[in-house]
């Protein structure tokens, strides 16, 4: 039996937050748990090792069995709705990387609820026929064509047909690429292979974004993950090492031919259970044993005059790559804005060092810091700032800086815990529509289904697309308006994400807690499992004084061993202290309990000796 890997990341708000000591179940395929995990300060559990088929059989295109295992993961975390993915394929010799988002429940939420993703085979895998990408959608009508070729960020992709009432997520271009090539093919291929491969699915999906395929004809999005239309992309899938390293090199390069601009396009099929005209998927793999390199294979199936070109156009980050990677002894502006980002995003990740050069200068600690950020991003840690670590250091960057200071900026723009008495919809403007739409903005940094709307205070389509997503996720009437419900729904959303995902410190080991009325120290202290004259130390306090709208720092508490128990008729915090060998004031502080009240049916966690 062969050996392959896996590892989860729980992360939340487009990983701008890590979740540390969240529970992770690794379970076979009979539903038989295998690992108990809890994740690390950078939201990541260890590498773990798990039986799979040996990697031959993914060599064969004729072998009609499945050449991987799959399993399944729940993740779980305090305040958090969680998380079952199911049938994750494992390969021999290979870490798949499953990125696990955690959405934070509303204020009056009693217990989570647990959503699920399917992954399954990858299309290489299907033995149903899997129709030919690029279907025309209308041949009579011609696209728009931008003027560059642009890496989109994010890409906008919508999931299913286009004309389906389908969910749209956004993710960032390359993550979008390692989705579709996880999806597509199988990760034991030659690298020749799979780096043919990765650059027909770049420039497939450059080609949708450059003829404006779809905004052309009124959606709003970029591309399908629908097999008849366009490329197989999963949400919430896992990514293997082997694709991930390759995309992070080529991301941005593509496929032209020779003296035109615009991508060419790259239509692909699997080439057993279905042919097309374009490239073969499984003949990539012979072309590859023969010694073919990655443009010879593409000029086996695309005309001869193509050519691999690149471009520096990345829409939406911060500040665009400056041409030339930056390294120890780099200096100028370059350098230190990257410092900057990392000094900020450290507050986040606390994982990585704190660097101590000059500002401007690429010294030890800079690059120490480039290496550790490096590993907890999954990007070859060389300690250079290369073009694929520069875009993935300025888009997390972007995504913190929008939910820094969370609190203030609600405070700035005065939207208090009641919500509006007015009904918004279309052509409506003024300051209940900015209020709509920061919440919207901030809520959409955490549920991916619901995109971002313009913060200009009107009313317009943008506003109502994402009022429509946000019901939808909410499961309220979509028709676009906002009356009390949805007005109650988005701050009931907000005031979930503002208790359950703690603000970091300036430093480390510390998160933001904003006093409420009936608070006291010693309720604080015994609510996170700390003391009064720690939380006093760390603030600077002489008294014991608070007040409501004050902003503490509270000692993070250290992470203690549970098991999860469900309370049944007869249960009384006494009970189970004697059954488990603990005490009543354990159990309250581990749960957040003030009172001895339990209630039939409630989940407790319960130290583990």
């Amino acid at each position: 039996m062969a050996i392959g890997y896996l590892q989860i990341q729980v992360r939340t708000a487009h990983e701008a937050v890590p979740l540390n000591n969240a529970q992770i179940q690794i379970q076979a395929a009979a539903g038989n748990t295998l690992y108990n995990l809890w994740t690390d300060e950078n939201g990541d559990t260890p590498v773990v090792s798990l039986e799979t088929i040996d990697k031959s059989f993914s060599q064969n295109p004729y072998y009609n069995g499945t050449p991987f295992t799959s399993y399944h993961v729940l993740a779980e975390a305090s305040g958090f709705d969680s998380l079952f993915v199911t049938d994750i394929p494992v390969f021999d010799g290979e870490t798949a990387v499953l990125p696990v988002t955690l959405t934070p429940m509303q204020q009056m939420q009693r217990t989570p609820v647990t959503k699920e993703i399917f992954i399954g085979k990858p299309a290489a895998a299907m033995n149903d026929a899997v129709e030919q990408k690029g279907t025309v959608i209308d041949p009579h009508t011609e696209p728009y064509v931008l003027r560059q070729v642009v890496i989109p960020d994010p890409i906008t992709v919508h999931l299913g047909a286009p004309g389906s009432s389908a969910s749209n997520v956004q993710v960032s271009f390359p993550d979008y690429v390692k989705n579709v090539a996880s999806s597509e093919i199988y990760p034991t291929w030659p690298a020749a292979a799979l780096t043919a491969n990765i650059y027909a699915i770049i420039t497939f999906a450059l080609n949708r974004v450059y003829t404006e395929w779809y905004k052309a004809r009124g959606y709003s999005f970029d591309i399908t993950n629908s097999t008849a239309y366009d490329q197989y992309f999963v949400y919430g899938r896992p990514i293997y090492e082997s694709i991930s390293r390759i995309v992070d090199q080529i991301f941005n390069q593509y496929v032209r031919r020779q003296g035109q601009n615009a991508p060419y396009f790259t239509s692909f099929c699997n080439g057993t259970t279905a042919t097309c005209q374009g490239l073969s998927q499984w003949g990539t793999v012979t072309l590859a044993d023969q010694g073919l390199t990655p443009i010879q294979i593409l000029r086996s199936y695309y005309p001869d005059d193509i050519e691999i070109v690149e471009t520096n156009i990345i829409t939406g980050i911060v500040n665009s790559y400056p041409g030339a990677p930056l390294r120890t002894g780099s200096t100028g502006l370059d350098v230190q804005t990257i410092q900057t980002y990392l000094a900020r995003i450290r507050r986040n990740y606390p994982a990585i060092p704190s660097i101590t050069d000059e500002a401007g200068v690429f010294g030890d600690s800079t690059r120490a810091a480039v290496v550790k950020f490096q590993n907890v991003f999954n990007l070859t840690p060389d300690g250079i700032v290369g073009r694929s670590t520069w875009y993935k250091i300025s888009s997390l960057y972007t995504a913190i800086a929008r939910l820094a200071e969370l609190d203030s900026e609600g405070e700035t723009l005065g939207i208090g815990t009641v919500p509006p008495g007015s009904t918004l919809r279309t052509g409506s403007s003024g300051p209940d529509v900015i209020t709509l739409q920061y919440l919207l903005d901030l809520i959409s940094e955490y549920y991916p289904e619901i995109p971002a709307p313009v913060q200009d205070g009107i009313f317009g389509s943008k506003t109502r697309q994402s009022v429509i997503a946000f019901q939808k996720a909410m499961q309220l009437d979509a028709d676009g308006i906002v009356g009390s419900r949805t007005w109650r729904a988005l701050y009931d959303t907000y005031q979930g994400i503002t208790q359950n995902v703690p603000s970091p410190g300036p430093g480390t080991g510390s998160f933001q807690y904003t006093v409420q009325p009936g608070d006291t120290l010693w309720l604080l202290s015994r609510k996170y499992g700390t003391t009064v004259e720690a939380i006093k130390q760390l603030n600077g306090l002489t008294g014991d004084m608070l007040y409501v709208g004050q902003v503490l720092k509270i000692p993070a508490p250290q992470s203690e061993p549970y098991i999860e128990y469900t309370v049944k008729s007869g249960d009384t915090l006494w009970l189970l202290s004697r059954k488990y060998h603990t005490t009543v004031d354990a159990i309250k502080r581990l749960n957040g309990l003030t009172s001895d009240i339990i209630d039939i049916g409630q989940v407790l966690k319960i130290p583990a000796d």
